[in-house]
């Protein structure tokens, strides 16, 4: 269960204790779940109870006993607890279950892992100034809202500039609109598309517009362009390349990051299942390694698949709130992490080892990695290379 799967179940659980006429409430448009911070109980906590306590004249607590049994019974979900004066704290079934689920939506949706239509009822128009960075942000909010079912049109107030096409930017009209529209106004780039394609090129160039949010100044300077780990541009397009480059590795050495049957026991195969050593399944409930060995992948793996699930959810927000940069810091978080995981449990053999079920459970994680970055990337309308 991903936090947007979990914020739909609690909302579906208060509109049945209003049907049900247990709550006396309007129902929210949305509820909002976090991840419980350090020391907190459970995997995530929403306050819904202390929003809804005072249209329904119940105290907090009493409103948050009647969700947590509603929502206790909806599948994914382990355990609710009621915590300080009504928050709701989730515990999620087992995590090897739903790390699982986690990453075979990423094979199954590919880069479309974290689209939706959670906006479908939405129209927006949005309407900038002749600059390339408020152009860039028009049209990949523009992306980001689309991705989530939106309709959306931009408008520029004066013709667009010649060279806004090979930055990938189009706009559906131009001139005064006859209404007043949603104005998209970052603090603009001090250069021209022309000259920060000259010394940038299309991707450094919209990474650098993008990757600030709209009120800070973008930096677009030669950075953008070092091939190291310090640039986090070259950092994210690395670990993507890395990901597919394990990917050929293995094929090469003959195993894929193909899934276990659901519900097979990581040590008995289910009927007409391959061995054991020769399936994948979530890394960190395997039992494929010394004791020792699966601890200390369990902890290497546990940020990249928790940043993994949380994907569908940083790209609804950063459409919500028209803020791509939120998009390109969740990349840059994932890629991160990658590289921990990686030089932690590394998917692919080495020497004279055997591919076993474990490198097949971190490959399928590296994997699901790298479509998350290549998809993301792309709604940033950055190319994600093979090679680098």
């Amino acid at each position: 269960m991903t936090p947007a799967d979990l914020s739909r179940t609690v909302l579906h659980a208060v509109r049945r204790a209003v049907d049900e006429d247990a709550l006396r409430a309007p129902v929210p448009a949305r509820v909002r779940v976090e991840r419980t911070r350090p020391g907190g109980s459970g995997d995530y906590a929403c306050a819904v109870a202390l929003q809804l306590a005072g249209p329904a004249a119940l105290p907090a607590l009493e409103v948050a006993r009647i969700l947590r049994e509603r929502v206790a019974a909806e599948p994914g979900v382990g355990r609710v607890e009621i915590t300080g004066p009504g928050f709701l704290s989730f515990t999620l079934d087992a995590p090897a279950a739903a790390d699982r689920t986690v990453l075979a939506a990423v094979r199954e949706q590919g880069l479309a892992y974290g689209h939706g239509d959670a906006l479908r009822d939405e129209i927006h128009q949005f309407h900038h100034a002749r600059e390339v960075r408020a152009a860039v942000t028009a049209q990949t909010v523009r992306r980001l809202l689309t991705a989530q079912g939106a309709r959306v049109r931009t408008s520029c107030a004066e013709p667009p500039d010649p060279d806004w096409a090979r930055l990938g930017v189009t706009v559906d009209a131009h001139g005064t609109p006859p209404v007043p529209l949603t104005g998209i106004r970052p603090v603009p780039a001090g250069a021209t598309a022309g000259e920060l394609l000259e010394r940038l090129g299309p991707d450094a160039a919209r990474w650098g517009l993008l990757r600030a949010a709209g009120h800070d100044r973008a930096a677009l300077g030669p950075e953008l362009l070092v091939q190291g780990e310090a640039n986090p541009l070259f950092r994210v397009r690395y670990a993507h390349a890395r990901a597919r480059a394990l990917t050929r590795g293995a094929a090469a050495l003959g195993f894929t990051a193909e899934s276990a049957p659901y519900g097979a026991s990581p040590t008995e195969p289910a009927a007409n299942a391959e061995p054991a050593a020769h399936r994948a399944s979530s890394v960190a409930y395997a039992a494929y390694a010394e004791p020792a060995a699966t601890t200390a992948c369990d902890a290497a793996a546990r940020p990249l698949l928790d940043l993994i699930a949380d994907h569908p959810g940083v790209l609804l927000a950063g459409a919500r709130h028209r803020a791509p940069d939120r998009v390109a810091r969740q990349l840059e978080a994932v890629a991160h992490a990658f590289f921990d995981f990686h030089d932690s449990c590394p998917p692919l053999p080495a020497g004279d080892e055997k591919p076993s079920a474990a490198h097949r459970a971190r490959l399928a994680i590296a994997e699901a990695a790298g479509t998350v970055l290549a998809g993301g990337l792309s709604l940033l309308g950055i190319r994600a290379p093979e090679h680098l």
